[in-house]
């Protein structure tokens, strides 16, 4: 299966916050937040549509969420946006080195396209849990 190494920015949501409201176990939050924006270049690169599912790799965690084609008037391959969530939060180091903030700008992730569904806020509880 084909991969595409990107750098992932996240980024905050209003719509995301208004769904928080709803509840973070509710399917309007994880539809605003398990997502990840790509390149219409990249997309095609995993072979992959706007709306389908992808899994994210990094040397910290596995995320599986829905790939969203950006609206970016320009091209960006290799750049990635997440809205900064509970899914993004698991592909983030835990060492903050001496700034004592995480680094949530740079991730460096790869993604693949899968037939997995897309993951719970319960089944990143059970991983927090299980480390």
């Amino acid at each position: 299966m084909a991969k595409v190494e990107v750098t992932i920015v996240t980024y905050r949501d209003i719509f995301q916050e208004e769904a928080k409201e709803i509840g973070r176990y509710s399917d309007e939050y994880r539809d605003l937040s398990a997502l990840i924006l790509l390149d219409r270049g990249d997309m095609k690169l995993i072979e992959t549509e706007d709306g389908q599912t992808v899994q994210v790799d990094t040397d910290w965690g596995t995320v599986v969420v829905t790939a969203k084609l950006s609206e970016e008037d320009e091209e960006h391959p290799g750049l990635a946006f997440m809205p900064n969530s509970p899914w993004s939060n698991q592909l983030v180091s835990g060492d903050t080195g001496t700034s004592k903030i995480p680094e949530f700008k740079r991730i460096r992730a790869k993604v693949s396209a899968t037939d997995k569904e897309v993951d719970t806020i319960s089944d990143l509880v059970e991983r927090i849990r299980a480390d």
